[in-house]
Parts: structure tokens; C-alpha cells; sequence
């Protein structure tokens, strides 16, 4: 049975944790203190619980709490060595943990341990944070306050912050909480609905004062020529741009992006003082780590051409990756971890908007979502005062710090397809169905796209959240249909590593039966449809300047006669020769493409369920049921081919295990002897 000190800290951290201006995505932490059954003795023991480090406050759960005998970690103060060495006390937390399992320890452990409270709360809010970043955010905590919350200034989070905070609580009995002199917030109460009640006091109390007090115009004057662009053509440029940048922020490792024209971005990007507030960079330590110190401003106006801004790129992409380099060697020491990479992890754009990048499609997001956070402390201290964020020299010691890196190098090794992307035609089902589901399971962002997209939806659902998969409405036929996809895709992850031309239909009639219409919608679909998808997508992977991956579901037909098939096995062929055809021209930008061969594929396919199976088991002179069966027992191996021996063969080809291979058709047919490739 779950101990209802613990059900209320859950109760209360997923409420705090629901409203990103109070704490951002896995920052902050709560805590509460209590009493248990020690199974050993069988009495009380004296117990907190906190969340563990790397969780998320809106989603936390009792699993993700660190608990802690406080008798032994209350005993920490006599052995504290100093905060010249604080951080030797992080190792020593794993001495006071009170059973087995939960969540490691995170740095703020002691924090919530040494205040005398028995609940704490420790918050990022916006409002907190633009009072905490305010040149004068000392003397701005005792106007707005008047006593209850006391100001604490900057230390970097650790044994010696708890022991500060724990001072400030003994000596203002009237305090219910502390502005952290560039951080945040911490609260407490006797009680959790107190505590909650006193964070959201304190964040809603700044905020009142914020609006009220604060100037209108906190980024200065909207410049007119930086003023958001109407929202097609603003999203237009994005889709354009949007290769360009992932490739500029894939210099030292691939990303995934993610783009926002949130009003608050367009709001900032427009202001007069847009340059200076972004070269200050963000000061919240759960920001900076996320986001680098500063971003890249492409400082060009709106109405700036997309050929104008890509000219643009090179220099200041070469010039941000040189200040990043000259930060590190400033304050590098002989043993701080190597340089992590210069590249920027957010680029604004002016009268566009915001592309964030990161390892996978949901630090993208987050750290997109985290510099919002920073632009509205940004606003808050200007409106107010003047925003001041940590030192530059601070900021190196929190993002290089040896226990950062630590937590770094805990991260499970990234799946083989980490930070690719795909793009999936008519993969609402079969084949193409198995193919996203795999490249899914192997750690790739995957775009469903098919005609039907209420199905895409579906399928994209299945696999996980919009940072997984989403779906998209493409008929391949349609070249302004592809352009639409293919730009959906790129806004949504940032560009694309791997294209899957899978989309199909076949009609199974003799010569004299097909009719030209039946051959135009077979060439269409697939002989069209492949060129169409791969000729636009290629220029996006060409953008880019990464290489990557196209690959068409072909056919064992495109090299195999059988009869009653003509327009069917003819645009197969088709489509096995634009491989050969595009491994020839591509290959020079590093793109690879290769085919795969399959026999029939009658389970799952919803080629087979639309009538193509009843008509292929009326030409053999089989039931339609035992179809499969026929397909396998003339094959050499006796076994019936499924969508996901495609899906495998897909990753397969996509894996760095086939870095030097292109203009490859590999046979998925169980060994069908008159289909081998000569």
C-alpha cells in the first residue's frame, strides 16, 4: 500500500508539474517528509521522498522518488568537507537511501533535506525567474514580498544551497519560500496542499506584479522590417529553410529539429533589442543545458529571400561554432570534460520563427519549449529592471560540470536509428504499416504518410506520441500533394534521412483485359508516384548535406513474368530501374538508394484485401484463403514471405552495416529461382 505522504507529493507535483510557466519539463523538484515501517526493525523511521534525478514533475510517479532515511542524511552536515568539495557529497546520498529501487538521487537532494519544513518545492517559473534574473532582483523580492520570500544569491545547485536556504528558513520564521538569485524559486508548508499553495502564491504574485508594474514594450520597439511574416508564407520559408538549418546543426552529430512561430517567438524576434537579450543568453541552468548558452540569430529581415538567408548561413554558422570554441577554452580546465560540440541547439529566424534541435525529436521540443520559458524571463526582467543571467564563467561550470557529465554518461546507449528520419508512403497498413512500425521500434522518427489520413493518424498513434510519429494525408500521384507531405515532415521533425517509396495498388487483368485507365493508375501510384516522392524528398536530403537513405518496395514481378499482370509488373520494373538510376546520380551528395524485391505478401497487405488476392488465387487456380500457402511452396526456402520480413530487410539496408552499398535490389521471396537478380 502506497503511504499517503507519498500519494499527496504526487498529487501535488503532477499539479505543478501540468503548467509549464511553473516549472519546465523535468525541472524543479518536490519533496515530502514522513514517517514509514522500517521492515528491518518494524518502527517508524523518519523518511523523504524527493524526485529523483531526470524526472518530470507532470508525469512523475512513485517509482521516480529517491526516499532517504533523514537521521543519515541529516548526519551529511558533520561530514560536509566544504563547497570546495560539495560535490563529493552526491556519491555519499546512495549511503542514506532507505530500501531498494526508486530514483537516483539528484542534486537537489539536500536542498530538500536540510530545510526544516516537511514539505519543499523547488520551481523554474517564469515570473520567478525574471524577478530572479533582474539586475536588482534583491531589492524588487522585498517590494513584491514584503518578508515572505527572501532572497538568496546565485549558487550553483549543490550541498552548500541547502544549507543556505535551510539558514534563510531558521532566521525568517515569517518566510514561506526564496527567489534563487538566477535560478528559480523553492517553497515550503507544514502541510503539501500548503506548500503548493505557497509556490503558486509566490509565482502568481510575481507575475501579478510583472504586469502590472512592468513597461510595455520590455524587447524595445517592434521593428517593422523583423515583423512576422502572414502565417502560410511564414510556415512556407520554415519548410525551405528547414534542411538547411538541421544540416548547419548536424555539423559534429545528427539532430532531429522541431520548429515553433509561437507568438511569444515572433513577439521576441521582432524587438529592438532581440541581438543583445540573445547574445546574454538564458541563465537557468535547466535552460542553458538544453539549449547552449546562447542561440544563433539569423539577423535578417523578414522579407529576406530564402535563397538570401541560405547565402547567410556559412558564415554565421562558421562564426557561431568559433564563439562556442573560444567560450570553451576560456574557461576549460586541464580536466573538464572534452568540448561537446560547437553547433547551435536553437536558431531563430526573424519573422519566422524558432528551429530547436536535439538528439531525438522530444529534446528538440524541449529545448525549443525551454528557451520560450527563457524569452519570457526575458520579458519580465526587462520589464522590470535590466535582465542580468548568471556569468558566462558559471554557466561553463554547470554545463562542463564533472556530475553533468556523469549523468550523461548514464544514458542508455541511443538505439541504431536514433536521430534519423523517415518518410513512409502508404503506410496506413501492410508492408508500409510493418516498415514505420520497425523503424520506430529501432529508435527513427517516423512520418506515416498515405491517402488516407485519417488511417495515417491512426497508425502514427499507435506507434507512440507526435514525437515518435505523425501521420500525413500524401497522394503520390499529386506533385503539389508530395510538396505539402514532404514540408509537413520537415516542420514536424526537421528534415528526413530515409524515404520509403511503398505506396502501391496492383489489378490483376490480362492484356486484353487492362484497360488504359487500369495502367494509368497503377504507373501512376507507383512509376509517378516513386519518382514525384523521390525527386522532392532528394532535395531536401540534398539541403541538408548529410546524406541518406531512399529505398523502394519493388517487386520480384519487376524481374519475374507471370501472367495476367502486365501494367502491375511493368511499373515494378519501372521502379527497379530508377534505383539504378538515382544510386547513379545521388551518390555524389551521399545519398544511397537501394530496392527490395518481394514475392506476394498476402497477410496484412492491404493490396491482397482490396481484390488483388481473389484475383492472383483465380489465375493459379487456388482459394483465396490458401494463397499464401501456394506463394511459399514454390519458393526454394518453402516459406510464406509476411510485411515484416520487408520491414526487416528496409532497416537492414538502412543501417550503417550497408554504408557502401547503392543501386542493390535485395530479394525478400523465400528463394523464388526465376526471379533471381543476373
Amino acid at each position: 500500500m502506497t503511504n499517503p505522504t507519498v500519494n499527496d507529493l504526487i498529487t501535488r507535483s503532477n499539479s505543478l508539474g501540468a503548467d509549464r510557466r511553473n516549472t519546465n519539463y523535468a525541472g524543479g523538484n518536490t519533496s515530502a517528509k514522513g514517517t514509514d515501517i522500517d521492515p528491518v526493525t518494524g518502527e517508524d523511521v523518519e523518511l523523504m521522498w524527493v524526485k529523483g534525478s531526470g524526472g518530470d514533475l507532470g508525469t512523475l510517479t512513485p517509482e521516480g522518488l529517491a526516499v532517504l532515511r533523514l537521521d543519515r542524511l541529516r548526519a551529511m552536515e558533520n561530514t560536509y568537507p566544504g563547497v570546495e568539495r560539495e560535490d563529493e557529497m552526491v556519491a555519499a546520498f546512495d549511503y542514506t537511501l532507505h530500501g531498494k529501487g526508486g530514483a537516483a538521487p539528484s542534486i537537489d537532494t539536500a536542498m530538500h533535506g536540510l530545510v526544516d519544513a516537511a514539505h519543499v518545492d523547488h520551481l523554474h517559473p517564469d515570473s520567478g525567474i525574471a524577478i530572479a534574473t533582474a539586475t536588482d532582483g534583491e531589492e524588487l523580492t522585498k517590494t513584491i514580498f514584503d518578508g515572505l520570500v527572501v532572497w538568496v544569491p546565485w549558487r550553483r545547485p549543490g550541498f552548500q544551497l541547502g544549507l543556505d536556504i535551510a539558514a534563510i528558513k531558521a532566521e525568517n520564521p515569517q518566510a514561506i519560500g526564496t527567489i534563487l538569485g538566477g535560478h528559480g524559486i523553492t517553497a515550503w508548508g507544514a502541510t503539501s496542499a500548503e506548500s503548493e499553495a505557497n509556490s503558486r502564491w509566490i509565482i502568481d504574485t510575481a507575475a501579478d506584479y510583472i504586469a502590472e508594474h512592468g513597461r510595455p514594450d520590455p524587447f524595445g520597439a517592434e521593428r517593422a522590417e523583423y515583423a512576422a511574416l502572414p502565417p502560410d508564407e511564414r510556415r512556407a520559408k520554415a519548410a525551405a529553410l528547414a534542411p538547411h538549418l538541421r544540416g548547419l546543426a548536424s555539423a559534429d552529430k545528427t539532430m532531429v529539429g522541431h520548429f515553433t512561430d509561437e507568438p511569444a517567438v515572433l513577439e521576441f524576434l521582432a524587438g529592438e533589442k532581440l541581438n543583445a537579450l540573445a547574445e546574454l543568453g538564458t541563465s537557468c541552468p535547466d535552460h542553458f543545458l538544453r539549449t547552449k548558452v546562447k542561440p544563433l540569430v539569423i539577423d535578417l529581415p523578414a522579407a529576406a529571400s530564402v535563397e538570401e538567408v541560405i547565402a547567410a548561413l556559412p558564415a554565421l554558422h562558421e562564426a557561431y561554432r568559433a564563439d562556442y570554441a573560444a567560450y570553451y577554452d576560456r574557461h576549460a580546465e586541464p580536466d573538464s570534460p572534452a568540448m561537446r560540440g560547437a553547433d547551435p541547439a536553437i536558431i531563430l529566424v526573424p519573422g519566422v520563427g524558432m528551429f530547436s534541435f536535439g538528439a531525438d525529436k522530444q529534446t528538440a521540443r524541449v529545448a525549443g519549449e525551454f528557451y520560450v520559458n527563457a524569452i519570457n524571463v526575458m520579458r519580465g526582467a526587462e520589464a522590470l529592471s535590466t535582465y542580468a543571467p548568471i556569468s558566462e564563467a558559471e554557466k561553463f561550470r554547470i554545463e562542463y560540470w564533472a556530475l553533468e557529465e556523469a549523468k550523461l554518461k548514464r544514458k542508455p546507449a541511443p538505439k541504431p536509428l536514433a536521430g534519423r528520419i523517415a518518410f513512409v508512403t502508404g503506410a496506413a497498413s501492410g508492408i508500409g504499416k510493418a516498415i514505420a512500425t520497425r523503424l520506430v521500434s529501432e529508435g527513427a522518427c517516423v512520418v506515416i504518410a498515405d491517402l488516407d489520413l485519417a488511417k495515417a493518424q491512426e497508425v502514427a498513434a499507435e506507434l507512440g506520441s507526435t514525437d515518435v510519429a505523425i501521420g500525413v494525408a500524401a497522394d503520390v500521384s499529386d506533385e503539389a500533394g508530395v510538396q505539402s507531405a514532404l514540408a509537413e515532415a520537415v516542420l514536424a521533425f526537421g528534415g528526413l534521412d530515409l524515404i520509403v517509396n511503398n505506396a502501391g495498388l496492383s489489378l490483376s487483368k490480362s492484356l486484353f483485359e487492362t484497360t488504359e485507365a487500369d495502367w494509368d493508375l497503377q504507373h501512376n501510384v507507383m512509376a509517378k508516384g516513386s519518382f514525384l516522392v523521390s525527386k522532392n524528398a532528394a532535395r531536401i536530403l540534398v539541403d541538408q548535406g548529410i546524406g541518406g537513405d531512399i529505398v523502394y518496395i519493388s517487386s520480384k514481378n519487376s524481374v519475374f513474368a507471370g501472367p495476367n499482370n502486365i501494367a502491375y509488373s511493368a511499373t515494378k520494373a519501372d521502379q527497379a530501374h530508377q534505383v539504378r538510376l538515382l544510386a547513379a546520380e545521388l551518390g555524389e551528395h551521399g545519398i544511397r538508394v537501394n530496392g527490395i524485391n518481394p514475392d506476394g505478401v498476402v497477410r496484412g497487405s492491404g493490396i491482397f484485401a482490396g481484390g488483388w488476392g481473389a484475383q492472383r488465387a483465380k489465375t493459379y487456380g487456388v482459394k483465396e484463403k490458401d494463397l499464401g500457402k501456394f506463394y511459399a511452396q514454390r519458393t526454394i526456402l518453402g516459406r510464406e514471405v509476411v510485411p515484416e520480413n520487408v520491414a526487416n530487410a528496409v532497416y537492414a539496408l538502412c543501417t550503417s552495416d550497408f554504408s557502401h552499398t547503392t543501386g542493390l535490389h535485395v530479394p525478400v521471396d523465400a528463394g523464388v529461382a526465376a526471379a533471381f537478380l543476373r
